[in-house]
């Protein structure tokens, strides 16, 4: 199959090696790529994948071996998808601002939480997560006031943050995340529209003809309302072989669960993975811009 995916889409291998605190260490094979689609001027979508450290390296002591603290090296991965909405390149704008504020929060926190054994630690980052959010979404606030050209500019906003085995998920809009495990995809994040109300209410079945309409309609996104949209946010374990896709909706409007699976499933790599989903999304019409991220999760000796 011949890929239309971004030319600079990025594949990344890593492995977390977390000999201290954080859990099972385990391979990771992350690939992203992104498409404006056949219909769009421009991509209103940014992704972004992050590789973070804190590691220890004794060089010379002259202190006994059983005293000094051993080499120990924690990783940690961000995957990040944004769906920017608004006039003109408003939502280009913000999707771009919501990524880079996220890293600049990251990169002010003084104390990175790395391991996530503790139960304090795990409340932590979810409520880190949180907070992150919120700020973001005052961040483009300001900005649509500063500036008349972005008014009711926002975007959607998920995020995936891997230590060791353990995955934290923050999702606002209708980007989604998936996991795919044990050959069955399932779907991490809620669609923040009205046809998910709807479903929600027993008012709708998703299969309704008119529950369409509906899909594009947001009733949680960063920025762009007037109340504060409270991210979804939840902590979840990762297995071994374990597949994490990150996407816009210019993926799942339109793929269905089925079809994405059997890429997730034959796919040999992540990055194959990513350009065949674009492909077929580009195949099945490509009215809306296309970003997609996928990590593997695997043991350190497994070829990827």
């Amino acid at each position: 199959m011949t890929s239309q995916a971004d030319p600079d889409a990025k594949t990344v291998e890593f492995s977390t090696d977390d000999q201290y605190d954080s859990g099972a260490a385990m391979a990771v094979e992350i690939a992203a790529a992104t498409h404006q689609g056949h219909v769009r001027t421009n991509n209103e979508d940014h992704y972004l994948v992050t590789r973070v450290h804190r590691s220890l390296e004794n060089l010379y002591t002259n202190l006994d071996a059983a005293v000094v603290a051993p080499p120990h090296n924690l990783t940690g991965y961000g995957l990040l998808v944004a769906d920017g909405l608004g006039g003109m390149a408003a939502g280009e704008v913000a999707s771009r601002i919501a990524l880079t504020k996220l890293v600049d929060l990251v990169v002010k926190t003084p104390d990175w939480i790395m391991g996530l054994k503790r139960p304090q630690h795990a409340e932590a980052v979810l409520a880190r997560m949180t907070e992150r959010f919120l700020k973001i979404d005052a961040t483009l606030k300001k900005h649509a006031d500063q500036d008349d050209s972005l008014g009711g500019m926002g975007t959607t906003l998920t995020v995936a943050l891997n230590l060791a085995n353990d995955l934290i998920i923050g999702h606002v809009g209708d980007s989604r995340a998936y996991l795919f495990s044990a050959d069955r995809l399932s779907q991490l994040t809620k669609d923040h529209t009205l046809a998910q109300t709807l479903i929600d209410a027993g008012v709708a079945s998703n299969n309704e003809f008119w529950v369409g309409s509906h899909r594009h309609v947001l009733t949680a996104a960063l920025g762009a309302l007037d109340s504060h949209s409270q991210p979804e946010v939840q902590r979840l374990k990762l297995s071994f072989q374990d597949q994490l896709l990150l996407c816009t909706d210019g993926l799942t409007e339109m793929l269905d669960d089925e079809m994405i699976a059997s890429v997730l499933r034959d796919a040999n790599s992540a990055q194959r993975a990513c350009d065949e989903l674009i492909t077929l999304a580009l195949a099945g019409g490509g009215l809306d811009n296309i970003t997609v991220i996928v990590a593997r999760f695997g043991l350190p000796e497994t070829d990827l």
